[in-house]
C-alpha cells in the first residue's frame, strides 16, 4: 500500500470520487484506480487491486472495483466488488475476493464483540438459567451452564471462560473475511462475517458473528432479521426467519419465517414455520409445523409434531416453569405439555396432559391422554420402527464438516443411560405389580395411570432391550480381547478399572459417567482446568472413551443381572447370556417387522385408487407408490440383521464352546 501521487487524485476526482482528505487513502496500484468510481472517501481507506471479474448468473460479468459508495476507516483487500451502497460502510475491514452491492448500511459503532457476550435466559424467560454464547460454545458447555446451577462456582468458572473468549473477539472495527458475498441487504452493524458466507436480502443483522469457512459456509437468506446472535458453520437462516438472543450450531437451517427468542440450537436442528422461546434446542431438535411452540423446555433429538404446544405460564408468580423431553421424545400432532413436566427418552407424547408427569425413569414409553387423563405405556416405544428408524437416520443426517466439530454426539440408541433407565423402570413397574396386585385393571403411577396389560408388556420389553444390550457389550468385548483360551478369556472378562461405574448423564449429546463428569467439574471448580479450550478438550476425551467406560458398567450390570460372581464365572456362563442375547434381537426384530407391516394393512391402503377405482386398481396405485412390503428398505434391512446377528451368535457360541 501507498500514498495517492497528484495526479492519481486528479484521475479519482474525474471519475467522480471525493475525498475528506487524500492523505489518509492509501492504493496497491495504479492500473486499479480506473474501477474506483462515484466514491467518497473518509478517514483511513487502504484499497488493494482489482484484477479479476465475478462471473454473475445470467452470463453476466462484472469487474471488481469500488463503484457509488461511501467508505469511513474502511480496509478493502484485492480483487472485491462493492457498488451501490445507499448509505456507507465504516470502520470495517473487507478481506479478498468479496462481492458487496446494493446494500443499506455496513457499520461497525464502537467497541463490540460481535453477539459474544450475550447472555440468552433459556427455560425460565424471568432468568436464572442464562447461558454465555460465544463462538467456540458446545452444547455440553452450555448445558452445564444451564442446568448446573446448584454448583455455582461451575458456574462462575464457565462465565469467566465466556469473558475470555469474548474479550478476544472484541473489536472497534467489523470483520468482512474473504470470498463473502452480501447482496440486496439492509442493516448491517457490529458484525463478523467469515469466510465464504453468504447473505442475500437479509433485512438486518445486528451484533452477530457468522462463523462461516470455506468448507462449511454460511447462508442468510432474504427477509432474515436478526439481533445478538451466533450462527456456526455450515448453517442456513432463511426465508424471514426472525432471531433475538440466539445460538445456531453447526450445519443447522432455519427457515420459513421461523420466530425464535432465547434460544439455543445446537449442532443439526431443522426449525421452520414455527416459534421457540427460551429452549434448549439440543443435537437433531426438528420441527416443520407452523403452528408449533415450543417453549420454556430441554430437548434433543426430538421431532415436533404438528400444532404441538406447551406452557411455562400458570399466572401466578409469571413464566417461571420448565420442562425436559429427552433425548429422543417426540410429540404428536395436536399434543400439549403443561410445565413442569419431565419426559423420559425415546417416548411419544400424544393429546394434552396438565398432570406434570415425570417419566424419566420409563424411557421409551407413549404417554397417552384418555378421559382427561395421562396413561403411560412404559417401553412400548421399543418396538416401533419408527424408533429405530430415527436411530439410523440421525448419524446419516449429520451434515456437518468432518473437521472442526464442536459437539461431541453420541447416537447409540441403547446405551447405559438408557439401559440404566430401564433398570430403574423395571424396578418401578415390579413395586407397582407387588403393592397392587398381578390382576389390577390400573396401577398409578405418580400423576399417570398404567393399565395392566401396558404394565406387563413393560416388563418384557425392557428385559428383552436390557438383556439385548448386555449381550451386546460383551459380544464387542469378546471380539477385542484374546480368545485363544478359556483362561484367557475369563481373565480379560473383568475390567481394569472402576472408571464408568454407576450414574450415567446426557451432557445434551455426550454421553458419559455421571462420576467422571463430576470429577472434571471438581477440576474446573479448582482452577485446574483454565481455559475453555482445555475444557472441550477434556470433554472430548469423555466422548472417545466411551466404548471403555461403557463395558465396565456393562460388566457390572450383567453380574447383577444374571446373578453371577467376578471369581465364579464360567464358559458356560457366557454361552448362557449369548443365548439369550440371540433370542433378545430375535423377538425385537420381530416386533419390529410386524410394526413395519402395519404399515401395508388394507387400512393403510384407505386413500389410494379414486374416481370409483376397483380393488384391484386400489392395490396397483398403492404398490406403484409404496411399494412391496418385503421389498421396502427397511423390511429387508431387518430380515438381514435376523440372519447377521443370528449367525454372529453361532459364530461367538462355537468360539466359547471350543475353548
Amino acid at each position: 500500500m501507498r500514498a495517492l501521487t497528484q495526479s492519481e487524485i486528479t484521475r479519482l476526482e474525474s471519475q467522480g470520487c471525493t475525498a475528506e482528505s487524500w492523505l489518509h487513502v492509501q492504493v496497491a496500484d495504479e492500473q486499479s484506480l480506473k474501477y474506483i468510481r462515484h466514491t467518497r472517501f473518509s478517514g483511513d481507506i487502504r484499497i488493494g487491486s482489482f484484477q479479476k471479474s465475478f462471473d454473475m448468473p445470467g452470463g453476466i460479468h462484472k469487474h471488481t472495483g469500488i463503484f457509488n459508495a461511501t467508505l469511513h476507516n474502511v480496509t478493502i483487500g484485492d480483487d472485491c466488488c462493492i457498488e451501490n451502497i445507499k448509505n456507507y460502510i465504516a470502520n470495517y475491514d473487507i478481506a479478498n475476493d468479496c462481492f458487496i452491492e446494493n446494500v443499506d448500511i455496513i457499520l461497525c459503532d464502537g467497541a463490540s464483540s460481535f453477539g459474544n457476550g450475550v447472555e440468552v435466559a433459556v427455560l425460565n424467560e424471568t432468568g436464572g438459567r442464562e447461558v454465555t454464547i460465544h463462538d467456540r460454545l458446545t452444547a455440553h458447555e452450555a448445558y452445564l451452564e444451564a442446568f448446573y446451577r446448584h454448583r455455582p462456582k461451575l458456574i462462575s468458572r464457565l462465565k469467566q471462560f465466556a469473558a475470555e473468549r469474548t474479550a478476544e473477539r472484541t473489536s472497534t472495527r467489523g470483520t468482512i473475511a474473504e470470498h463473502v458475498t452480501i447482496v440486496d441487504t439492509g442493516y448491517i452493524k457490529n458484525m463478523y462475517v467469515g469466510a465464504y458466507a453468504k447473505v442475500e436480502g437479509a433485512g438486518r443483522l445486528k451484533n452477530g458473528t457468522l462463523n462461516s469457512r470455506q468448507e462449511a459456509p454460511v447462508h442468510i437468506g432474504y427477509g432474515v432479521i436478526a439481533d445478538d446472535f451466533i450462527v456456526q458453520d455450515g448453517s442456513s437462516v432463511e426465508d424471514g426467519t426472525t432471531l433475538t438472543r440466539v445460538y445456531v450450531g453447526q450445519a443447522c437451517v432455519l427457515g420459513h419465517s421461523y420466530s425464535a427468542s432465547d434460544s439455543l440450537f445446537f449442532c443439526n436442528c431443522q426449525e421452520e414455520n414455527g416459534e421457540a422461546c427460551a429452549i434448549f434446542a439440543g443435537p437433531f431438535t426438528v420441527t416443520h409445523h407452523k403452528s408449533t411452540l415450543l417453549i420454556a423446555g430441554l430437548f434433543s433429538f426430538m421431532n415436533a409434531g404438528s400444532g404441538s404446544n406447551q406452557s411455562n405460564h400458570m399466572y401466578k408468580l409469571g413464566p417461571i416453569h420448565q420442562g425436559s423431553m429427552e433425548r429422543g421424545a417426540k410429540t404428536s400432532s395436536d399434543s400439549y405439555i403443561l410445565w413442569p413436566a419431565r419426559i423420559g427418552a425415546f417416548s411419544l407424547v400424544m393429546g394434552r396432559h396438565s398432570s406434570h408427569a415425570n417419566t424419566s425413569d420409563l424411557p421409551f414409553s407413549y404417554l397417552i391422554e384418555k378421559n382427561g387423563e395421562t396413561y403411560l405405556a412404559p417401553a412400548v416405544n421399543l418396538r416401533s420402527v419408527g424408533t429405530v428408524r430415527d436411530a439410523q437416520k440421525w448419524p446419516k443426517r449429520d451434515k456437518r464438516h468432518p473437521e472442526g466439530r464442536l459437539d461431541q454426539i453420541n447416537f447409540n440408541l441403547l446405551s447405559p443411560y438408557t439401559i440404566d433407565k430401564m433398570f430403574r423402570g423395571l424396578h418401578i413397574l415390579d413395586e407397582l405389580e407387588q403393592l397392587s396386585g398381578r390382576t389390577s385393571d390400573v396401577y398409578a403411577y405418580q400423576s399417570a395411570k398404567i393399565s395392566n396389560s401396558s404394565l406387563h408388556r413393560g416388563q418384557e420389553l425392557y428385559k428383552i432391550a436390557i438383556e439385548k444390550f448386555l449381550g451386546n457389550s460383551l459380544i464387542s468385548h469378546l471380539e477385542r480381547t484374546d480368545c485363544s483360551s478359556a483362561e484367557k478369556v475369563l481373565d480379560n472378562l473383568k475390567p481394569s478399572h472402576t472408571r464408568g461405574l454407576g450414574l450415567w448423564v446426557d451432557l445434551a449429546g455426550l454421553i458419559a459417567p455421571k462420576e467422571l463428569v463430576n470429577a472434571l467439574l471438581d477440576d474446573v471448580e479448582a482452577g485446574k482446568i483454565t481455559s475453555a479450550q482445555q475444557f472441550d478438550e477434556a470433554l472430548r476425551e469423555l466422548h472417545a472413551n466411551y466404548y471403555k467406560y461403557e463395558w465396565t458398567w456393562a460388566y457390572d450390570k450383567m453380574l447383577e443381572y444374571f446373578g453371577l460372581y467376578p471369581d465364579r464365572i464360567t464358559i458356560d456362563d457366557l454361552i448362557s447370556i449369548v443365548d439369550r442375547w440371540q433370542e433378545s434381537v430375535v423377538r425385537l426384530d420381530q416386533m419390529l417387522y410386524a410394526d413395519a407391516k402395519k404399515e401395508f394393512s388394507l387400512s393403510a391402503h384407505t386413500g389410494f385408487g379414486v374416481d370409483g377405482a376397483s380393488q384391484r386398481t386400489v392395490e396397483a396405485d398403492f404398490e406403484q407408490v409404496r411399494g412391496e412390503f418385503e421389498t421396502n428398505p427397511f423390511v429387508t434391512e431387518v430380515q438381514a440383521h435376523i440372519q447377521r446377528k443370528t449367525e454372529l451368535g453361532e459364530r461367538i457360541k462355537t468360539m466359547l464352546k471350543g475353548l
